[in-house]
């Protein structure tokens, strides 16, 4: 299982960063909580899959149950991360009812925590996120856990964060240092805030550690 450093260093500082974030979208709206996100990037870049799957591990680890989904219906990369089929997923529920009744979740090694892979890529993933379908499936995982969090395609590349995020409790947007440029983060937002996506704010990766090691 590469990449997911909340498992391989969890003393480390990048996986404090991590439950620190966690912390900080769970107590973001008091008034407004949220129990399901999107997380989506600006341009394509895998850091918004892998800081996803770690953030779902801490959100498991604090004892709430937690269902990742891989909405990313262009190049799904949950399946790949964590060495589940993808067989049978998200697609797989909005096409069968019985799937709506017993969703082909995958459950991980770590308590609390399943995983729902695309499933097989549909042609057009924009029309499946603007569908009452969607809504349907949000509302069955909803009862089966404390949250839900998605892996959307980049922004700028489809309209897919932005019809899955105007359903969803709100966005948090993945900036990659030395790649993301500061146009692409400002178009990004736009394109969000153009349809009323709750935009929760950004998350830096990549960015260079500081020398200093104190606590």
């Amino acid at each position: 299982m590469p990449k997911l450093i909340t498992l391989t260093e969890p003393r480390s500082a990048a996986a404090e960063a991590l439950r620190a974030l966690r912390t900080n979208l769970m107590f973001s709206s008091v008034e407004k909580p949220i129990t399901t996100l999107l997380v989506t990037s600006c341009a394509q870049s895998e850091d918004k899959s892998t800081l996803l799957a770690n953030l779902a591990v801490t959100f498991a680890q604090s004892g709430n149950k937690t269902i990742l989904v891989d909405s990313d219906l262009r190049r799904p990369m949950q399946h790949d991360i964590w060495g589940v089929p993808n067989e049978r997923g998200l697609t797989t529920m909005l096409l069968e009812d019985a799937a709506m009744s017993s969703p082909p979740l995958a459950q991980t090694e770590i308590p609390n925590l399943a995983l729902l892979p695309s499933g097989p890529l549909p042609p057009i993933p924009a029309d499946v996120f603007s569908s009452q379908r969607m809504n349907d499936v949000i509302g069955v995982l909803r009862a089966r856990a404390h949250y839900i969090l998605f892996d959307s395609p980049p922004v700028l590349a489809a309209s897919d964060a932005a019809l899955l995020g105007s359903k969803v409790d709100g966005v948090l947007l993945v900036i990659r240092a030395g790649q993301t440029r500061r146009d692409q983060a400002a178009r990004a937002r736009e394109e969000l805030e153009r349809v009323h996506v709750r935009v929760l704010g950004a998350v830096l990766t990549n960015s260079q550690r500081e020398s200093s090691t104190a606590y």
